[in-house]
């Protein structure tokens, strides 16, 4: 199977964090490949063992069969009824099994004889259930860790830099929204009068469940929502995400309420060959509307859905994520043909499915901070811009493209910075300076041209080697004076344009402050130099 690109920067890069640490994370958003990461990097690792974990069958059953296509071997399943072989004649080079299972039947399997453990879905992997396994299988010192997990919060961020030496690879849903691999996203805001959410309580910061389902399981509340999603819908496919099993079950009655057969319900506690039923149904297009709770946030691909109906507020970054990733995919085989990310775009652009609609009810939020799209598109945007792309798209009628108002957002924040810096400048030359002094400022950011870093949780408390620190200081920067994060970012640059032969930062800087682009060989910089050079530091005819 050939890998996409980031697919292969993600499986080079843990490979590249293993020769440091002995367990590192890979971050991809819903609908990007985890799942083909990990099996290409178990074919690598042959013939030494792999175990899977994760803590869904669904999760298992998809891993499975990832891996025996990608690296060609046989998956056994230790899980329920289900065991795999422990004898060395017969065991097979792979074993997945949900953390519940393995929980209670991890002596079962030797440490020695696995040189991989991948953890699914690993924002899970705080759980003490994990730690119980990991645990056991850290007991051998040769092997490797890898965690796989699509865009956490900052709180599952945080918990992860305890479990996790490292972050081998990052990749937000707006880089694969920008390189044409997902989908655009339009968010649409749907205001429902009774809908009251200020009463509601919190536990371990998300909203409590208990008090939430008081609120969306009245029925006059649930008419107002799918009365409205069915105007906005059209024919389109869409999920509806609910807090409670009732309010599935009702919100489901009353989509065929008005169009018999339109919608399939579905919970954790539905039959499995049911369940197996209703999403091929849903496949196929027998019905339109499905709704559930707790059942397709993981482990389900369904890429002809094109609506998110989010009738379930959340305070989590990552659970949000998981539900609006379930319409991110474009149609199966639709992008893989192309090469470029423009080829991808247009591609989508003139599909059945151009783009992903999620809509959300907002009434009184309360003092809440309820997630929107905004939230999660905006990994790598600030914090004030995400506030502000929130706002506008509350206070816009019908569905916008998330994704532009992000970047007008940005944009209006750039232009309002840019404007109090000039009144400041003018300010400032009103005054009659009393000390005249001089300083110099490097911003590798600039220099590099590289895009705003945004701190992470598994960040918070680290610094830098004092070999990292070096290297900075050495091109003149000082990586105690920049958060954690873009100090790495910088580094990583310098990294990449010395295994391209590309300018230097110094040399870099240099260009950049004389008009050339920055993105020249080394050699071709350091010729250049040495022609201004000769030509006392002057620009040389025709240069």
């Amino acid at each position: 199977m050939i890998l996409r690109d980031y697919q292969l920067r993600f499986v080079e890069a843990v490979f590249a964090e293993w020769r440091k640490v002995v367990s590192t994370l890979g971050v991809l958003p819903t609908g990007t490949g985890k799942t083909v990461c990990f099996a290409e990097i178990i074919r690598r690792m042959l013939p030494k063992r792999s175990m899977v974990i994760a803590h869904r069958e669904e999760l298992l059953i998809q891993a499975r069969e990832k891996i025996e296509t990608i690296a060609g071997v046989t998956c056994e399943m230790e899980m329920a009824e289900l065991s795999a072989s422990t004898n060395l004649f017969t065991r097979t080079p792979c074993v997945v099994s949900t953390v519940q299972t393995m929980c209670k039947r991890f002596e079962r399997f030797d440490p020695m004889d696995f040189g991989l453990l991948v953890i699914d879905e690993s924002h899970h992997s705080t759980a003490a259930s994990y730690v119980k396994v990991l645990d056991h299988f850290k007991k051998n010192p040769e092997l490797r860790i890898l965690g796989v997990t699509a865009t956490p919060d900052r709180a599952d961020e945080e918990a992860l830099g305890q479990i996790f030496d490292s972050v081998a690879f990052e990749y937000e849903i707006l880089d694969a929204i920008h390189d044409g691999w997902l989908v655009p996203v339009e968010q649409q805001m749907v205001t429902v009068g009774d809908l009251d959410f200020s009463e509601v309580r919190t536990v371990a910061g998300e909203l409590n469940q208990a008090d939430l389902a008081k609120v969306m399981e009245v029925e006059h509340t649930l008419q107002g929502v799918v009365g409205t999603s069915i105007q906005i819908i059209g024919d389109r496919q869409a999920i509806l995400f609910a807090t409670s099993v009732k309010q599935a079950e009702i919100g489901c009655e009353i989509f065929n309420r008005h169009k018999p057969g339109m919608a399939g319900f579905v919970c954790g506690k539905t039959d499995r060959e049911d369940r197996r039923q209703l999403m091929a149904n849903f496949l196929s297009g027998k019905i339109q509307v499905l709704t559930n709770v707790g059942v397709a946030t993981e482990g389900v691909d369904l890429p002809n859905t094109s609506v998110i109906i989010m009738a379930r507020p959340t305070l989590s970054r990552s659970l949000y994520a998981q539900c609006a990733g379930r319409a991110l995919r474009p149609l199966t085989g639709l992008v893989d043909g192309f090469a470029t990310q423009d080829e991808r775009k247009h591609a989508i652009s003139i599909s059945s499915k151009p783009a992903a609609l999620i809509i959300d009810f907002v009434g009184n939020a309360g003092r809440h901070k309820l997630m929107t799209t905004a939230d999660i598109l905006g990994g790598k945007v600030s914090d004030e811009a995400i506030a502000l792309a929130s706002t506008k798209a509350k206070a816009t009628d019908g569905a916008v493209r998330m994704v532009e108002l992000l970047e007008e957002a940005e944009a209006e924040l750039k232009a309002q910075k840019e404007e109090a810096r000039r009144l400041d400048e003018a300010r400032r030359a009103r005054l009659v300076a009393k000390v005249r002094y001089s300083t110099r400022e490097v911003n590798p950011f600039d220099v590099f041209a590289l895009p705003p870093v945004k701190e992470r949780g598994w960040d918070a408390g680290k610094t830098l080697s004092t070999k990292e620190r070096a290297m900075l200081l050495k091109q003149g920067i000082d990586g105690d004076a920049m958060p954690y994060a873009q100090a790495k970012s910088v580094i990583q640059e310098m990294f990449r344009r010395w295994e391209k032969h590309l300018a230097s930062f110094k040399q870099a800087r240099w260009l950049k402050r004389n008009g050339y682009g920055i993105n020249m060989s080394a050699d071709a910089a350091h010729a250049l130099m040495d022609a201004w050079a000769k030509n006392n530091w002057r620009r040389p005819e025709g240069m």
